[in-house]
């Protein structure tokens, strides 16, 4: 049996706002809604289940996992996999949200890692992860959060 290579993501964004919103905004299920398009639902403590959940449209489950550590606002962390690989322990990945306050701003670090290199997973995440958080950065400061959904155009 041979262990598959792995690999992380790891995305930075500074964000006019308190390190309390920004915790409630990625563990609230009304909050998350509105930028993210989905709901993270869990009573966040260490050991619990969280869900993924499409909030528009059909309401299905995307994402699984644990609540590996709660330390708020400052931190979160928690495994994440494919609804169909739950029951393969080796299909988690790892997600760590680090809030840190920055004088008037919060630095928020998000550390997707434990990733198989290569996997559709980790290109997804690669491609979500910038437009998920730059959603948040925007509804945060501004009220307003970007399309998640949005698609390149085409020339």
């Amino acid at each position: 049996m041979t262990s598959q290579e792995k690999t992380s993501f790891v995305y930075v964004t500074y964000i006019v706002s308190t390190p309390d919103k920004v915790f409630e905004a990625i563990t609230k299920p009304d909050v998350a809604r509105r930028y993210w398009g989905h709901e993270n639902i869990s009573d966040w403590n260490p050991g619990s289940t969280w869900e993924h959940v499409q909030a528009h449209g059909e309401r299905a489950v995307k994402v699984v996992g644990k609540v590996v550590e709660t330390v708020p606002p400052s931190r979160l962390v928690m495994t994440w996999a494919d609804p169909s690989e739950a029951a393969n322990p080796a299909s988690f990945s790892r997600v760590t949200f680090d809030i840190d306050e920055y004088d008037t701003m919060v630095r928020l670090t998000v550390t997707h890692d434990e990733l198989e290199a290569g996997s559709g997973m980790a290109k997804g995440i690669s491609k979500g992860w910038p437009i998920v958080l730059s959603s948040l950065k925007s509804f945060l400061e501004t009220g307003r959060p970007l399309d998640v959904f949005a698609k390149p155009k085409t020339a």
